[in-house]
């Protein structure tokens, strides 16, 4: 199989693994815990989707334009859009959120990291 095709399915399993992990966190933990986790897994989720979309891309350039949506995702809370978006729309909730947390933005760093050093490693041992 070609290459873009073996990353695309990979990265798909990916997303349906972190959507599922991020689901687990929900279902088995609260607090702090489970929402930096999600926050995290937020942008492993991204990381997984830009890989699905451009296949070729390298690991950091992956990893930055993940983590650069999820921070202006963050940011765009500030503006109040999301949090209107999220009242009609349970999606909107999940992709928008609708409180600005500074932490966040953190945790996505974290999330951006860990995809990163997977995506890495991964190409490095195909190579």
């Amino acid at each position: 199989m070609p290459r873009p095709l073996v990353v695309r399915a990979v990265a798909a399993v990916a997303a349906v693994a972190t959507v599922a992990a991020g689901l687990g966190v929900r279902a088995g933990a609260d607090g702090a815990f489970a929402k930096y986790a999600g926050s995290a897994l937020y942008t492993v989720l991204l990381c997984a989707l830009v890989a699905l979309c451009a296949p070729r891309a390298r690991p950091a350039v992956v990893a930055g334009t993940a983590l650069a949506v999820s921070w202006a995702v963050e940011f765009a809370q500030l503006t109040g859009v999301p949090a209107e978006l999220s009242a009609q729309s349970a999606a909107a909730r999940l992709v928008l959120g609708s409180t600005f947390n500074a932490p966040d933005l953190l945790w996505y760093t974290v999330g951006a990291a860990a995809a990163w050093s997977v995506h890495a490693g991964a190409t490095r041992r195909r190579r």
